[in-house]
């Protein structure tokens, strides 16, 4: 093992300790900041606490209750579901568009590709609830600019209300958040592209093999670690979306843009402000996210670094 010679120490450190001692004022603060609001957020998600005990000061110990009462809420289920839906168009949508995106940059040239990869991070450099109202402006009924471009085109006829509709508000919502995480995905894949040898497409072609068997044959399985990566984060960061939720649809019409953090939101600052019960929907929504990962971890890392 590697060992660390230190001036201050009388004996060498191994590697890992070293790492060690070199992160853990960064975890300290780490530990410091999330260590009380999570597990202040743990303590209401056990107590019964409304506005009524706010005003009293007395929180009665509740133990499960908070979470049976989510558990067995048709709403948070219905959540459940719609955010299922959008982390599956979403994620689905991103890895295709960014393999596509990135293999089209890798293919400009130098200055062609510098240009693009800067106008491709615009979006992520947008604030989340400013990317709600912009694209909520976009798809007002009356004045949106998305109906007056179909309606320019002959595609509608009438205009069309893609956020007030309850059969298209959550896929109107898929698009936005799409539009704004897609450069994530696009870096990291065009990233992983550049480390590709060339030799190895050089080789190919001499065999004979055309773009198809190129990119089946070296491209994907080269691509398939950096892939599982975004697959894990970008699931877990679908799963809490939330600012355009609130800058689009507010949840609407009726709940069918609801999703889990949205759900959680609404029962811990809408009246009657349950934040006992809304700490436990966000830490079933934390369980589950975890739950995800490690299937991930499990079916599609493990699986691609073996």
């Amino acid at each position: 093992m590697n060992r660390v010679r230190i001036p201050w120490f009388r004996r060498e450190m191994s590697a890992g300790r070293f790492a060690l001692v070199m992160n853990l004022p960064t975890l300290i603060c780490l530990g410091l900041v999330l260590a009380y609001p999570v597990g202040y957020a743990a303590w209401l998600s056990v107590h019964r606490v409304g506005l009524a005990q706010l005003r009293r000061g007395e929180f009665a110990f509740t133990g499960w209750e908070n979470y049976g009462r989510v558990l067995e809420d048709p709403l948070f289920w219905i959540a459940i579901k719609n955010t299922l839906i959008f982390t599956v168009i979403t994620v689905g949508s991103e890895i295709v568009l960014a393999v596509a995106i990135a293999l089209l940059i890798n293919q400009a040239s130098i200055w062609t590709s510098r240009i693009t990869r800067f106008l491709i991070l615009l979006p992520y450099a947008i604030p989340p609830i400013c990317n709600g109202l912009i694209w909520s402006f976009l798809y007002s009924f009356q004045f949106g600019f998305l109906n007056r471009i179909l309606f320019s085109l002959g595609l509608i006829s009438d205009p069309v209300n893609w956020a007030g509709n309850p059969d298209t508000a959550l896929y109107a919502v898929t698009v936005p958040y799409i539009w704004r995480t897609l450069p994530f995905a696009i870096i990291l894949v065009h990233a992983a592209l550049q480390g590709i040898p060339r030799e190895l497409y050089e080789q190919a072609a001499i065999d004979g093999a055309n773009a198809w068997h190129r990119f089946t044959k070296i491209t994907w399985p080269m691509l398939q670690q950096i892939i599982a990566i975004i697959l894990i984060l970008r699931t877990a960061f679908a799963f809490a979306v939330f600012e355009e939720i609130l800058a689009i649809t507010q949840g609407g019409p009726g709940d069918a843009t609801w999703v889990a953090a949205w759900y959680s939101y609404k029962i811990t600052f809408a009246p009657p402000n349950n934040f006992g019960m809304g700490s436990a929907s966000a830490f079933i929504l934390t369980l589950m996210i975890a739950a995800i990962a490690l299937v991930y971890l499990r079916l599609v890392y493990r699986r691609v670094t073996l």
